[in-house]
């Protein structure tokens, strides 16, 4: 992207625009020539490319006109005027406009960017004056960071910038500390400090006494034995478990009240005993550890919370040993009950999480107005009406659950992001949120034509809850840097929610900015105990090999199975994910059926959907079933691909990867985007090649040509040429596979493990929630624009929604 000065570019646009006229002319009705009303980054840049190949279109290249095509990332225009949006660099916008007759250029604010657009949609019943959503004002005198590479790292931003702050006025700094030291206990046990220590000058004598003490005892020895000395000293249980670790924990408060540095404090405050329970908001979907994944809205955001909780569970209990504290943590997964579970378990209230000693899943059902209960499954795109009632309602059973409040609310998706809000909110407890995805980049223009989408998606209610929930978290986890602020050349799912517009409903100016600190990159990963190289005999699961061989190499076909591999001698392509048109199975199956070289090389196992459209309740899931069908028929595809139509439980998808892995084989994920993806992790976890699209998160997993190999989904035929390419080099390259597989497991090994994230979370939940307490970061005033916010707007989209 060209990073020059973007002020210093449209000075130069204009000179050029005043002395190129006719050129610039022919440049701007070229694309009015099109026909359309909106252009995208790749509209621009392919007509670009288009204008510099003809006769004397090269001098386009290196002009100011040139310059702002390529840096531009959408246009907007009509009869009389061309609209940009430019992108100079990652989170930073610039909006102008040029006349189409006079072609003459002149910068603009967002809403007249966002005005214009909305006209360009409505005509003339476009209003003139509409609601304007502005959260800028409220954050001026927030620190942000500068520069695009800060991005996702908010909580080492808020430790560098507010730890000098904080102590910057003598005595209140150390005074706001001690204060937060004092209020820690756990159901009425004091912890940390009593009531000795009042004052600063009572902490520091008490802390050079208790190193004194601590230095002259074996470092071994146990809190229990020091404990009567410790106390009479003003402390309480949750320094350490033993000698020394007490010791480094009191070391480290009194480095930071001689100088703090944002190293010491993290490390000091990820020490403190403040994350005893959770409370995990999940409510739509299927949520439940068997025969669920596959089903409409139930798919990876299930496996990642799973996982998450038993993570999360394990080094919650590990600090709070190493705290000394013999206090058992509690996890409390809140989803809906289903009555009408269709032999799953989602009509049960309580069920215990396998793999865990604390953690549980606690069901509240959606109710009506009139206080029925809503028997059946609902669309994660139609809960809306139900999410207040739902929140209240868990608030109820959660804190009869727990004995009392949650230390940590984590939202998951926009519902259970929108219920963490209400909830947190209520008990005053830190906020985390995960979008999972964000719906708004997913379907081109889904907001500004939100009309026409809304029957059967309800895009404006979502996108409303999303405003609110995001600016509303203390701190916000994401997968990938791309999902908050995409790359030099694409808007990241978080960026996109900087300004837009609900054309006659309202527009946002400045509605969430990918440089707030509340952002972190925390990157899951995949169970060490169900996906681990195949490289590792004994602990592979082979009294499932029987099962797997069945399954894939069999040359019966059921309900469930279509296709039967003549040549089962092939290595294996393998595909996993649900059958919708995000996820692009039938893409993949397009581009293999169109490639000769790739049909000779592999066949294709794919597991996805239902064999049968009728078995699904989900309407795309069926248009995308019928796909599967007609391309296999036109193609004659039963003798090389092997659909599988099932849900296959954790193990055996872990030892299924495996399989495909003996059999020197691949893994394919072509999705049009991802905003993780948790089957390409599985894969590398696994030592399997991995190819996968490379818009969203798998771009930041995998290093091309090193751990695996990005894709490009919208260009099928390079797609399989370059999966074609690489099976030959198998053949002919000892070694080649077996590069790829290590580099795998060491890019996975390296960054996308349980454990670190785990051991991440803990900590950040830590520093937010001790900023949360010394500083305005819950930030009241935007909380009480927001609350006004969904009063208006949100609760009559919401009621809007047919029940």
């Amino acid at each position: 992207m060209n990073q020059a000065n973007p002020f210093k570019l449209f000075d130069a646009l204009v000179t050029y625009l005043d002395e190129e006229r006719n050129h610039a002319h022919r440049v701007l009705h070229y694309f009015v020539a099109i026909g359309r009303p909106f252009l995208l980054r790749t509209d621009l840049l392919d007509g670009f490319q288009a204008l510099c190949e003809v006769d004397g279109g090269k001098a386009l290249q290196n002009t100011p006109l040139g310059n702002i095509l390529q840096m531009s990332q959408e246009a907007a225009l009509d009869a009389q005027w061309f609209y940009l949006a430019l992108r100079p660099r990652i989170g930073r916008w610039l909006y102008l406009r040029i006349h189409l007759e006079t072609i003459e250029a002149e910068e603009i604010v967002v809403s007249q960017y966002l005005r214009f657009k909305e006209r360009l949609v409505d005509g003339s019943k476009a209003p003139e004056w509409m609601l304007e959503v502005d959260l800028e004002p409220f954050s001026r005198e927030f620190l942000k960071p500068q520069e695009s590479r800060s991005i996702g790292r908010g909580v080492e931003f808020l430790n560098r910038r507010l730890s000098s702050r904080l102590f910057e006025e003598q005595g209140k700094g150390q005074q706001r500390l001690l204060d937060f030291l004092s209020m820690h206990a756990y159901r009425g046990q004091p912890l940390m400090l009593n009531g000795l220590i009042t004052s600063v000058p009572d902490l520091r004598r008490a802390l050079r006494d208790a190193d004194r003490l601590l230095s002259a005892v074996d470092a071994g020895q146990p809190w229990r034995e020091l404990a009567r000395e410790l106390t009479r000293l003003g402390f309480e249980p949750g320094w350490g478990s033993h000698a020394a670790n007490v010791r480094d924990t009191m070391q480290l408060l009194l480095d930071i009240l001689d100088a703090p540095s944002p190293d010491v404090l993290e490390a000091f405050l990820s020490r403190i005993p403040m994350i005893f329970s959770l409370a995990v908001l999940s409510p739509h979907g299927w949520f439940g550890q068997s025969n669920v994944l596959g089903r409409p809205d139930t798919g990876g955001q299930i496996v990642y919370i799973l996982d998450q909780v038993r993570a999360l569970e394990k080094e919650m209990m590990q600090r709070l040993s190493e705290q000394g504290l013999d206090i058992k943590p509690s996890i409390v997964v809140i989803t809906r009950l289903i009555p009408e579970a269709e032999g799953t378990t989602c009509d049960q209230r309580i069920e215990s999480i396998a793999g865990t000693d604390y953690a549980r899943i606690l069901r509240v059902p959606f109710r009506e107005a009139s206080g029925e209960v809503v028997p059946h499954w609902i669309s994660r795109f139609e809960v809306w009406p139900y999410l207040e009632r739902f929140a209240l309602d868990v608030e109820h059973e959660l804190l009869a659950e727990l004995g009392g409040r949650p230390d940590l609310v984590i939202g998951n998706y926009s519902d259970g992001n929108l219920v963490a809000t209400l909830l947190a909110q209520r008990l005053g407890v830190t906020q985390c949120n995960i979008a999972h995805a964000l719906e708004k980049t997913k379907y081109l223009y889904s907001d500004l034509y939100w009309r026409e989408n809304d029957p059967q998606y309800h895009f404006a209610t979502q996108f409303t809850a999303d405003l609110i929930a995001m600016n509303t978290a203390d701190f916000i986890i994401t997968s990938t840097y791309q999902e908050i602020a995409g790359t030099d050349e694409s808007v990241g799912q978080y960026e996109s929610y900087s300004a837009f517009s609900l054309p006659g409903l309202y527009r946002v100016v400045h509605g969430i900015d990918a440089f707030d600190p509340k952002f972190n990159i925390v990157s899951p990963g995949a169970d060490p105990d169900v996906y681990f190289p195949a490289t590792e005999q004994e602990q592979r699961l082979t009294h499932l090999h029987k099962e797997i061989e069945q399954l894939v190499f069999g040359q019966e076909t059921t309900p469930d199975i279509r296709g039967a591999l003549a040549e089962p001698e092939k290595p294996l392509l393998f595909t996993m994910a649900r059958m919708d048109r995000i996820k692009n199975i039938t893409g993949l199956v397009e581009w293999y059926a169109n490639s000769p070289a790739l049909r000779d090389a592999a066949n294709l196992l794919v597991i996805s959907g239902h064999i049968d459209p009728q078995h699904s309740d989900d309407a795309e899931e069926r248009e995308q079933i019928e796909r599967m069908h007609t391309l296999m028929n036109e193609h004659g595809l039963d003798t090389q691909i092997r659909w599988l139509g099932m849900r296959l439980d954790k193990d055996l998808a872990g030892e299924l990867y495996r399989v495909v892995a003996d059999r020197r084989g691949a893994f394919v994920q072509p999705a049009l985007f991802e905003a993780f993806g948790l089957t390409v992790v599985e894969a590398m976890s696994s030592g399997l090649p991995t190819f996968a699209t490379c818009f969203g998160g798998p771009l930041e997993i995998i290093e091309d040509g090193v751990s695996g190999f990005h894709i490009d989904p919208n260009h099928g035929e390079a797609a399989a040429q370059r999966i074609a390419v690489f099976l030959e080099r198998c053949q002919h390259e000892p070694g080649y596979w077996d590069r790829l597989s290590r580099g795998s497991l060491e890019r996975v090994a390296a960054r996308y493990t349980w454990k670190r994230y785990a051991e991440r979370m803990m900590t950040l939940s830590r520093v937010y929630g001790f900023w949360r307490y010394v500083t305005d970061l819950e930030r009241s005033e935007t909380r009480r624009y927001l609350e006004m916010f969904y009063a208006l707007q949100y609760r009559p989209l919401a009621l809007s929604v047919e029940r």
